[in-house]
This record gives C-alpha cells, structure tokens and sequence, in this order.
C-alpha cells in the first residue's frame, strides 16, 4: 500500500518539483551554487569589512602605518632594488582586518577593495543580463510569433549585431561613450556611471539569448495548444503571455547563470583596459589593472581578483549545466534520474 501512495506522490509531482529535486541531487551544481554564494555573500558585506577595519578602499594611504606582532610597521615601505628610489606596497599580512592581502601602489587595502569591486562586478553582471534576457525574450518572441516583415525585421537587426565580434563591438561602444556618457530622450547617463558597461554589456549578447528564443517560439507557434488556442479566438497577448512565455521560461533561466558569467568576463576586460568601470570605483578587472606593475613584487594584488573571477565563472558554468540537465526532461535517461 505505501508503494502504491508513493508512486502517486511521484506522479502528481509538478514539473518544478521534479526539476528542483533533480537540481538537488546534482552534487556538482550544488557546489557550484554553494561556492557562488560565499563569494556573493563576503562581496555584499564589503561595507561591514571595511568599516571593521578601519580601511580606506578608495582613498590613497601613502603615509599609513599598521601594527604587526606589536611593530609598528609602514604601509609603503622604501624599495631596496637598485637605487632604493620609490616605494613598495607591504605584503599580506594574512591578517583579517590589518591589510589580509596587503597594499596596492596607492597604499589601499587590497581586501576591502577586492570585495567592493566584486560588489560592483556582481551588480554590473547582474544587471547587464536582466537587460539582456528582457529585450532578448521581447525581440524572440515577436520575431517568432508574428513571423512575416516584423520577424525579417527584427532578425536583420540581430544579424547586424551578430555580425561583430562581442569584445570588438563592447570596446568600440565604450571607447565611444565613455567620454560623454548617454543620452536618450529624457534618460542621461553619465560617463562615470555604472550603468554605462551595464547598457553596453546588456546590448552586446542580445542577439546570443534572442536568436535561440526566436527558433523555439518558432516551433511552439506550430504546436497543437497553440493552434488550438487560434483557433478558438485567443487574442496573441493571452497566448504569447500563457502558452508560449511559460514553454520559453525554462530555456531563459539556464541562460541567467551562463549569461552572468559572460557579462563578468566582459566587464573585467573592459575594465581592465580603462573603458569600463571608472575611478573612484573599483571592480576585479580594475584591480587587476592596478596589479599589474606589481607582479613581481606582489603578485596578490592582481592574483586575487583573477582568482575571484575564475571561481565565479566557474561556479556559474557549472550551476548553468545543472540547471539544463534539471530543466530537460530528457536529462532522466542522461542522468539515471527520477
């Protein structure tokens, strides 16, 4: 008898349920999340770090002194190679609180600055791929849909943006804007603004997300609920909004995850070549711009961002083949499922 009530439960489980339950059984995709929100969760308390210890992330401290093991110690201490002109950043001190990853060359703590510039790459990934997958899932579900002059249209516009390399077309756009900002109507946005790589990074990957979308609304628009639906006199709003959208909605939240570590991977190279995020904010590709020079004398300013980035990424790649395999129904047989 509790066989039989068991396999009813496994029945009448929606098709969430059983994608959630699948995406919890994947050990790998749990790990990845669980990675992904670690380093969420130390960027958003980047404020409460600073303030613990009394850093200044954005502010130049060259005259700045730290204690260590009971010394008083110099933040920029005089170089010794050559001449012993200039100055060196101090080292890690491996310290919570008292320069953990040392300085930068304007003597600024390395770790405050590595979680507020992850703060700033998290919402600037973010936001980009929200902007992405809203004009994405309105172009691909109008171009599929109504099909006609509205889909040639709409899809000679995709391949013109199709057309450039993503890096060329997001650097030509920033070396063009980054001076006088945005300005559409009455929406202005200003050079410095971090909506400006949030706009250019949201544009470039329109075409990645809209295209898929299009072919799959496409497919739909010739399935029978939908024929079904025309023909008992559905306006297009009701089934755009209740047949299509919900069939589209799987394919969109796989590409969230994937789409994000894209948009991360952009934006720190744009930052990284000065056309991206602008001072006095920071973000990974920034620091690791900062990092540069110092290589070989602290390779930790421009390796920790690097290492920040790679796990991130990571972890999203990962999450996103979880959430596919979840989201597929053909990932049963794939995977040995239920």
């Amino acid at each position: 008898m509790s066989e039989v009530v068991l396999n009813t439960v496994i029945k009448s489980r929606g098709p969430w349920a059983t994608a959630m339950r699948r995406l919890w059984r994947d050990r790998a995709a749990m790990a990845a999340l669980t990675c992904f929100l670690i380093i969420l969760c130390m960027c958003l308390l980047a404020p409460v770090y600073a303030g613990w210890s009394h850093a200044e992330p954005f502010k130049s401290t060259l005259d700045a002194t730290i204690q260590i093991n009971g010394q008083t110690v110099n933040v920029m201490e005089q170089s010794t190679e050559g001449l012993g002109l200039g100055y060196n950043p101090i080292g890690p001190t491996w310290q919570l609180g008292n320069y953990f990853l040392g300085a930068d060359n304007q003597g600024r703590d390395v770790m405050s600055r590595l979680l507020y510039g992850g703060l700033n790459s998290f919402l600037i990934a973010g936001a980009a791929t929200v902007l992405t997958l809203f004009f994405a899932t309105l172009i691909g579900l109008a171009a599929g849909f109504f099909g006609g002059v509205v889909d040639a249209v709409l899809s000679r516009v995709l391949d013109i943006l199709w057309a450039f390399p993503v890096y060329l077309l997001a650097i030509s756009l920033s070396i063009v804007l980054i001076a006088h900002g945005i300005e559409i109507g009455p929406i202005t946005i200003e050079s410095g603004s971090l909506w400006l790589p949030i706009f250019i990074i949201g544009i470039v990957y329109i075409p990645y997300v809209a295209r898929p979308v299009r072919g799959q609304v496409m497919s739909l628009r010739q399935s029978e609920f939908v024929m079904a639906a025309i023909g008992l006199g559905a306006s297009n709003s009701r089934i755009l909004l209740r047949d299509i959208l919900p069939n589209v909605a799987t394919t969109l939240i796989v590409f969230i995850p994937l789409m994000m570590a894209l948009n991360m991977l952009t934006e720190s190279a744009l930052s990284f070549l000065s056309i991206g995020v602008q001072a006095p904010d920071a973000s990974w590709g920034t620091i690791i711009q900062d990092g540069q020079g110092l290589l070989y004398s602290r390779p930790m300013v421009a390796l920790a961002p690097g290492l920040a980035i790679v796990l991130s990424v990571l972890a999203l790649n990962v999450l996103g083949d979880g959430l596919r395999d979840a989201l597929d129904p053909r990932s049963k047989i794939k995977l040995g499922r239920g």
